[in-house]
């Protein structure tokens, strides 16, 4: 697992961040955004996994450069902003993600998979 920021830290205070908060600091209503954590984890090469947005963003800064310029990687950066910084689903975040790490994995079409409807009977009304 990844350092965690330190912003998700419990604080001492109880008391509601003002309204000034940046990025980094707990929003206005009290929830930490880049601590959100996934649905499900997204699982990662040698059994490491993201659990956090925190996690996630992270991860992405220590790809190469090279890697940034993807669009696929890109439209996972701008999805992962979006829910850290003004809330939302976490799932927009982790299909960006999870479309980034499998975007060199090809689908093949498999006509076994499907179940025919050759033969079946009809309804009443088109006898």
């Amino acid at each position: 697992m990844f350092k965690s920021f330190d912003f998700c830290l419990p604080t001492k205070s109880t008391s509601v961040p003002k309204l000034r908060a940046s990025w980094w600091r707990s929003p206005p209503d009290g929830s930490k955004h880049w601590c959100r954590k996934f649905d499900e984890p997204i699982p990662l090469a040698r059994g490491r996994r993201l659990v956090t947005l925190g996690d996630a963003g992270i991860y992405i800064l220590k790809l190469p450069a090279s890697e940034h310029t993807v669009p696929e990687w890109q439209a996972a950066m701008e999805a992962l902003g979006l829910v850290a910084t003004l809330g939302g689903p976490t799932m927009f975040a982790r299909i960006g993600i999870v479309r980034a790490l499998n975007r060199k994995v090809e689908r093949v079409f498999n006509p076994d998979r499907k179940e025919h409807h050759w033969g079946r009977r009809k309804l009443a009304r088109y006898r």
